[in-house]
C-alpha cells in the first residue's frame, strides 16, 4: 500500500527554469559572459546550485575556482532571497495533490536545490506546511543520485521503498528513484523528455499534471 509520495523540485512541483536562467544569466552577463537562453538551462539546471555554475561556466571555457566561487557566492544568496520571481506551479498540479492529501498520501520534496532555496520557494507557492517533508542540499551534504536525503524520508515517515512513489524529471530522478527501490515515475512537464527518462529507468511515465492523481489512487504494485 502506498503511504508516501516524494517528488523532485525543480521541473516537477514547480516551473523554476525561468527563474534559474534570469538569476544566473545576471550574474554571468555582469561578468561579460554570454548568457544562455531559457530552454538551454533545462539542460544545465538539475544537479543542485554549485553543479549548475560549474556546467554554465565550463560551456563558456571559463570554470576556474577563482571565477566559480565569484559567481556562485554572488547567484546563491540572490537566488534564495528572490526565488519565487518567475517561479509558478504548473497547471493543475496544486488540485492533483489537493486529492491526494485529501486521500490520506503523505507529500515530500526531495531537491538538489540549497536547502534554504528549497524551503523558501516551496512556503512561497504552496504555503507552508503543505508538503509533509521538504529537503534539499545541505551544507557541504551529498545531492541526488545519493539516496542519502531519500532514505531520511523513509525514516521520518516510517515507510519502506514498497510503500512509496517517487517523481521526478531527470536522469537524476530516475537514478536516484531506483537506487533507493522505488517505483519511479517520469513526468514529462518538467526538465527532460521522455528518451532521457526511460533509458535512466522511469518505471512509468506522466503526460500532464492532470494524469498524476488518477494514476497514484489507481497504482497496483
Amino acid at each position: 500500500m502506498i503511504k508516501l509520495c516524494i517528488f523532485d523540485l525543480d521541473g516537477t512541483v514547480l516551473d523554476t527554469v525561468h527563474s534559474i536562467a534570469y538569476f544566473c544569466n545576471f550574474v554571468l552577463e555582469k561578468r561579460g559572459i554570454e548568457p544562455f537562453a531559457d530552454e538551454e538551462y533545462n539542460y544545465l539546471a538539475g544537479g543542485g546550485a554549485p553543479n549548475l555554475i560549474h556546467q554554465a561556466l565550463s560551456r563558456r571555457g571559463l570554470d576556474t575556482p577563482e571565477l566559480f566561487e565569484e559567481v556562485f557566492a554572488e547567484f546563491a544568496p540572490m537566488y534564495r532571497d528572490n526565488v519565487t520571481y518567475k517561479t509558478t506551479i504548473f497547471d493543475g498540479l496544486k488540485e492533483q495533490l489537493d486529492i491526494l492529501k485529501a486521500n490520506g498520501y503523505h507529500l515530500a520534496i526531495v531537491s538538489n536545490k540549497l536547502d534554504a532555496q528549497a524551503q523558501a520557494v516551496i512556503n512561497a507557492t504552496y504555503g507552508k506546511g503543505y508538503f509533509d517533508y521538504v529537503t534539499g542540499q545541505k551544507p557541504g551534504g551529498p545531492v541526488k543520485p545519493d539516496i542519502t536525503e531519500v532514505k531520511g524520508a523513509f525514516d521520518y515517515f516510517g515507510v519502506t521503498p514498497d510503500e512509496c512513489l517517487y517523481f521526478g524529471d531527470t536522469s537524476i530522478d530516475m537514478i536516484t528513484g531506483k537506487r533507493a527501490g522505488i517505483f519511479t515515475v517520469g513526468v514529462l512537464w518538467g526538465f527532460r523528455g521522455e528518451e532521457e527518462l526511460r533509458a535512466n529507468g522511469a518505471d512509468h511515465l506522466l503526460r500532464t499534471p492532470g494524469d498524476l492523481a488518477d494514476f497514484v489512487l489507481n497504482y497496483k504494485a
